[in-house]
């Protein structure tokens, strides 16, 4: 089977690194691949394990290398995917898991979608008053919402060009929706692999 790409977008609060985790973990061949940002490490988070942590400086001298599948300013800093580590994956036969927001989303749709699959999956919270909630529970300032608040109302307008969309109310629900989603693109034709199959009379059938 060819690898693909998932991406994985959401607004903050949805739950959509809670549904990362369930997915790196229970389903297999499913690699992540650590972004790159520009913006300061919030506590527990470990250099090259959630991101890649690096100045302005040296985000932009990659740019200039062709370093990123897709890049984006969100909040005012840069966040980018490298891009040799996803095509070595997928070459692998491995799905890539890229957690990204709705520009670096649209990019790499518009720019790759016709060299491999992409599977694109929104994910939204039941309400306003709940991702409000939520946003409160993780600790996050009354400015920092009002700022969140303000890019929802961009990045839910964008919900209708990802191939699927999830609403998370109910974790379990939205956990297997996802899986279900991810398992089932993996047996379309166009990622199909001839190679797998042993009868060379059928192969020839298949291949006419």
């Amino acid at each position: 089977m060819k690898g693909g790409l998932i991406i994985l977008s959401a607004p903050s609060g949805a739950g959509k690194t809670t549904i990362e985790q369930f997915i790196l973990s229970e389903i297999p061949n499913v690699v992540k691949v650590i972004t790159c940002t520009t913006r300061k490490p919030r506590k527990n988070e470990v250099n090259g394990k959630d991101y890649i942590f690096l100045t302005e400086e040296e985000f932009k001298k990659l740019i200039e290398k062709d370093f990123f599948l897709e890049y984006a300013i969100v909040h005012g800093r840069y966040y980018g995917t490298p891009k040799e580590k996803v095509l070595e994956e997928i070459n692998r036969g491995n799905d890539v898991l890229l957690n990204i927001d709705v520009q670096g989303a649209l990019t790499i749709k518009n720019k790759y979608s016709s060299i491999f699959s992409i599977t694109s999956i929104f994910i939204i919270p039941p309400s306003i008053d709940e991702l409000i909630r939520r946003l409160e529970k993780r600790g996050e300032t009354k400015e920092e919402i009002e700022r969140r608040l303000k890019s929802l109302e961009k990045e839910m307008s964008k919900w209708k060009y990802y191939d699927f969309i999830v609403i998370n109310d109910i974790l379990e629900k939205a956990k297997d929706d996802v899986k279900r989603i991810i398992l089932s693109q993996r047996l379309r034709t166009d990622r199909f692999n001839l190679s797998i199959i042993k009868d060379e009379k059928l192969k020839k059938l298949m291949e006419m």
